[in-house]
Formats: structure tokens, sequence, C-alpha cells
């Protein structure tokens, strides 16, 4: 079955940085787009990235546009989201998604 695991969250300053990992099994990572979603406390889901199957076209939200970049490799079966200049509006749980399925998630956390 489809597999997920995100790690790399933490608590960063505003300003910061931090590199999210997702580690995908279960199925043909590289015959398929992946998506990175967040959902920030008392809030909904919120779309933030897509990436290509084959990673060269990529979409962002606008609230994450010009700061997050998101990247793949399909070697490896994973899919990253660089996050730069973080601001405390992206304080969240930060899940990757593909084939309606979602793993735990990593807490972002962001504060000063």
């Amino acid at each position: 079955q489809v597999q997920l695991v995100e790690s790399g969250g933490g608590l960063v300053q505003p300003g910061g940085s931090l590199r999210l990992s997702c580690a995908a099994s279960g199925f043909t990572f590289s015959s398929y787009f992946m998506n990175w979603v967040r959902q920030a406390p008392g809030k909904g889901l919120e779309w933030v990235s897509i990436i290509n199957n084959g990673g060269d076209g990529v979409y962002y939200s606008d609230s994450v546009k010009g700061r997050f970049t998101i990247s793949r490799v399909n070697d490896d079966n994973t899919v990253h989201l660089q996050m730069d200049n973080l601001q405390p509006e992206d304080t969240a749980l930060y899940s990757c998604y593909a084939l309606n399925s979602w793993g735990q998630g990593t807490q972002v956390t962001v504060s000063s």
C-alpha cells in the first residue's frame, strides 16, 4: 500500500530555513505527481506545492511562491520541500500527498 513518511520539521525563528523530506513506497514513485500540503492549528487543509513526475514542472500557492522550492529524486523515491524566509504564518503540520494518501506529517513551528 502507499506509504509516505515525512521528516525534517522543527522550531525555527522567523527568517530561517528548513528542508522537509518525504520518503515514498508502495507505488511507482516516478510515475506520479507529488504534492505538499499543510494544516495550521484550527484551520483547514491548504495545498502548498506540486511537482510533476519528471521533476521539471512545479507550481506553488501564492502564499509560499518565491520562498519555497519543491524537488524530487526519483531514484530515491523522495520529494523535498526547501523552505526559506519562514514566517509565523507558515506554522503548520506539513504532509506530502499522492494517490489519495498522505503521511503522518512533520510539524513546522516558526516563532521567535
